[in-house]
């Protein structure tokens, strides 16, 4: 049996796992913690703080791609000066433990590529931008 304190909204309970043999987990959560009850009127909703969202580079966004995902880029396929056709792997990203295969929009020229093997991305970052 373990113990676990979770506070939901503000207001703290006990709660006890117990682990029985094979997958299945029972959960028993007591009175909270604190002996102290707020009406749910009175409770503030956590403040969140800003999402400040990522500054694209000089890349114009329509003849760019952008990474969907957070991940790391297992393999860069393309570099500046390759043409590229509509449905070209450009690059490879490692995403939840899966391969994500950017493909190319339409046909262009690759411009830049503002990614190498191993970066780490967070969603929106220029991965390949075209002429």
């Amino acid at each position: 049996m373990k113990k676990y304190l979770i506070t939901v909204k503000g207001v703290s309970y006990e709660v006890e796992v117990e682990e029985i043999k094979g997958s299945a987990v029972t959960y028993k959560a007591e009175s909270p913690a604190s002996s102290q009850v707020i009406p749910e009127s009175k409770i503030a909703e956590p403040k969140q703080a800003a999402v400040k969202k990522p500054e694209p580079s000089n890349a114009d966004s329509k003849n760019s791609i952008s990474s969907p995902m957070p991940g790391t880029i297992l393999k860069v396929k393309v570099k500046a000066g390759d043409s590229v056709k509509k449905g070209d792997i450009l690059v490879i990203l490692e995403a939840m433990k899966m391969e994500n295969e950017i493909l190319a929009p339409e046909d262009a020229v690759v411009s830049t590529v503002t990614v190498t093997e191993g970066s780490t991305v967070s969603t929106g970052d220029i991965l390949v931008a075209f002429k």
